[in-house]
């Protein structure tokens, strides 16, 4: 079976503990407004990797990663790709390496049987209220709240993640309501705010795709790292 990814970083440092490698599955179904990746939403033009392709390639560099690194799975959306995602971390998981999963929780389903072979879910919260998550998203949370639920059940280590966009989400309302959305999950470790930025914007241009937030500045990264720390009081 073999996966389709748009890109493949060596030496990933933000996705997970330690150095990783990260493989940027193709194919989303949501469409952010603020989508960094529009490159990834389908898997038109992708590349094509097995999932011992994979694994030789971590033990290629398995020298960098050492004991506290991995393989991160990230997108697009890794849970679109359930089958050859699942033969991937059962493989890694026979030799012993960590697995991150980094996703929006919206894929098709099989989702139990691919959280029994990941160490860590980095999940993507677009919003914790259905017409915000609408409005960013372009679709409802049902999806979001099954994954969420499995990963409850199993007692699966969270990350939560956030983007913040100026004049959209960037108060202290919003990061109260995150705040209060992860004090409802216990296997939470760590909540973490993103500043948006525009950097995509000449992707967008390049696929012919318009650009939703042409008139909204980046994230001013202080207030950014002010409104994290509301998280910890």
């Amino acid at each position: 079976m073999l996966g389709k990814i748009s890109d493949i970083e060596t030496m990933g440092l933000v996705d997970g503990p330690g150095m990783r490698l990260v493989l940027f599955m193709s194919g989303c179904k949501l469409r952010c407004l603020y989508c960094h990746n529009p490159e990834t939403w389908t898997q038109e033009n992708s590349k094509q990797i097995s999932s011992e392709e994979v694994l030789n390639l971590f033990k290629k560099y398995s020298a960098y990663y050492g004991n506290n690194g991995g393989v991160t799975f990230s997108g697009g959306e890794p849970l679109l790709q359930s089958e050859f995602v699942l033969q991937c971390l059962k493989l890694l998981k026979e030799n012993n390496i960590h697995t991150v999963l980094d996703t929006s929780g919206v894929g098709n389903g099989n989702y139990r049987e691919i959280l029994k072979y990941v160490d860590l879910v980095i999940l993507d919260v677009k919003a914790v209220k259905e017409d915000e998550y609408k409005f960013i998203t372009g679709s409802s949370m049902i999806e979001f709240n099954n994954f969420l639920k499995e990963c409850i059940k199993l007692n699966k280590e969270l990350w939560l993640r956030q983007v913040i966009i100026p004049n959209i989400n960037d108060d202290r309302n919003h990061v109260k309501m995150l705040k209060d959305f992860a004090k409802t999950i216990p296997n939470v470790s760590k909540v973490e705010l993103l500043p948006y930025h525009s950097m995509a914007k000449s992707k967008y241009e390049k696929l012919g795709i318009a650009y939703k937030l042409t008139d909204t500045l980046d994230m001013d990264k202080q207030k950014c790292k002010e409104l994290e720390n509301l998280l910890k009081n």
